[in-house]
């Protein structure tokens, strides 16, 4: 076990050639509006003037005694985690969860206790998931039992976790600096054969490299916590039979280890509706193991591997231990890469905030449905007929000179590039797959409306209303928090 772990520290070494070290942006004071708006609404519920953080990490991996783990790798664990904050009386929290997401409902009641818990505004809780493809209960199955949606799990989880990180709240600093990382790609592409649209890396597509880290530190500059933001969909594991919260969770647990396990990292999405890794080639060796495909060692067509198993077109076997090592190496030095860069950022990080304002808001975006009539998957036109109305919620939280603007669906790049440009904060982080699972799918950008892959054909919404109305409803609560504070 130890040789496999320095086997991969040296895969990442290497690999650490692929992060673009541009210049940190390190924390700067905050434009603020001109518009004017009404002041944040004041709860007391303490008199303590400093800022206090405390910061959790709970289990919730689900297990299957037919199919045990290899307990080789730290992701194949699965966590919750919790960070707790205070400042004159107003709390709030940021909670990320290792699943393919959080259903509405279930969102609900975790953030209804959450809140409870706090005694503060559902508002000032950020709850997320990692979107992990393969963080889900080990086996053959396709789509098998929804056990991080069940009711009351993530509930019980995150009230752990929130009463550990409430109980170890001590005086705190915070600050905000991005870096980059070059290890996602769009992955709307044309078919170089068939000349239609499939998902495969898009190099020329938008994608936004960019790490966003909100520390937390100790006065003596010690770490309590670290809120990450990557744009990148967590897919390498999918359908591969074994439990995985892929690069988020072997991201997460490298800084934390790192550190001595004295601190927590929360992994959160950045636009990533449009976005892949750059490279799929091991996940879908496992595919190609699973269905009898040959593996030559050359990259294959992804969709091509992939659709036989996710469509019920094969029977999946037991992927060969080789190719499922090679998989998790794989993972592991991605989340080793994109941890050394969250690191980095750290390391140069002014955690000197000891005072910031905390305020949250939340609205819905509501927009014109469609009902789809075929069900291609991808490369021609759908067939629709008008549709409900879709509500998409979105939120803003507002930590000092930080504004965390999130949306409860999977946004393109574009989308979420222009929250941030229209922005009066010059440090604006974008939050996806928060605020619960909006009923509209993937919500394409205005530009990306005619391509056809499986994410726009699929999407519940109409075109033309989606992109507007959720960068101006963040940008309409980031304007009332900035100007207020």
């Amino acid at each position: 076990m130890k040789n496999r772990h320095a086997r991969v520290a040296w895969i990442a070494a290497i690999a650490a050639s692929a992060l673009a070290l541009s210049p940190l942006v390190t924390t700067a004071n905050a434009a603020v509006s001109s518009q004017s708006a009404a002041a944040p609404k004041k709860d007391n519920q303490s008199d303590k003037d400093t800022l206090q953080v405390g910061a959790a990490r709970v289990d919730i991996t689900p297990t299957d005694p037919k199919y045990p783990a290899l307990n080789e790798y730290d992701h194949e664990k699965l966590n919750l985690r919790a960070i707790v904050f205070e400042n004159h009386g107003h709390r709030g929290a940021l909670i990320g969860a290792d699943t393919v997401h959080i259903d509405a409902p279930i969102f609900t009641e975790t953030i209804k206790a959450v809140a409870a818990e706090l005694k503060t505004s559902p508002s000032n809780i950020i709850v997320s998931s990692t979107h992990a493809h393969s963080a889900v209960v080990p086996g053959p199955a396709v789509s098998g039992p929804a056990w991080g949606n069940a009711p009351g799990y993530l509930a019980n989880a995150a009230l752990k976790a929130v009463k550990e990180a409430e109980s170890d709240m001590e005086p705190a600093l915070m600050g905000y600096s991005t870096g980059s990382a070059d290890l996602n790609v769009n992955r709307d592409a044309i078919d170089p054969t068939t000349g239609k649209w499939t998902q495969a890396a898009n190099p020329d597509g938008p994608t936004d490299k960019a790490v966003a880290v909100l520390s937390f530190a100790h006065p003596d500059g010690s770490p309590i916590a670290a809120y990450v933001t990557y744009a990148m969909h967590p897919v390498n594991g999918y359908l591969g039979y074994y439990t995985s919260g892929d690069f988020p969770a072997a991201m997460s647990r490298w800084v934390e280890q790192s550190f001595n396990d004295k601190m927590v990292t929360v992994f959160a999405q950045n636009a990533s509706g449009d976005v892949n890794p750059l490279w799929l080639r091991t996940g879908t060796n496992v595919l190609a193991s699973e269905s009898g495909v040959p593996i030559t060692g050359y990259e294959m067509t992804r969709e091509k591997v992939e659709q036989p198993v996710r469509d019920n077109v094969v029977t999946p076997v037991k992927p060969s231990d080789k190719s499922v090592h090679q998989l998790f190496d794989y993972i592991q030095s991605l989340g080793i890469v994109l941890g050394e860069e969250v690191i980095r950022i750290m390391s140069h990080t002014k955690a000197n905030e000891g005072n910031p304002t905390i305020w949250g808001a939340s609205d819905t975006v509501t927009c014109p449905g469609r009902t789809r009539l075929d069900n291609a998957r991808e490369g021609v036109p759908g067939v629709y007929t008008d549709g409900p109305d879709v509500d998409i919620p979105t939120g803003m939280l507002g930590i000092g000179d930080v504004a965390l603007a999130n949306v409860g669906a999977e946004i393109y790049t574009r989308i979420g590039e222009r929250i941030k440009a229209q922005s009066p904060m010059k440090n604006t982080m974008v939050v996806t797959l928060a605020e619960g699972k909006a009923a509209s799918g993937y919500i394409p950008d205005e530009q990306s409306w005619d391509h056809q892959t499986f994410q726009v054909l699929g999407s519940k919404l109409k075109p033309g209303c989606a992109e507007d109305g959720i960068a101006d409803s963040t940008t309409h609560m980031i304007q009332t928090y900035a100007h207020s504070r």
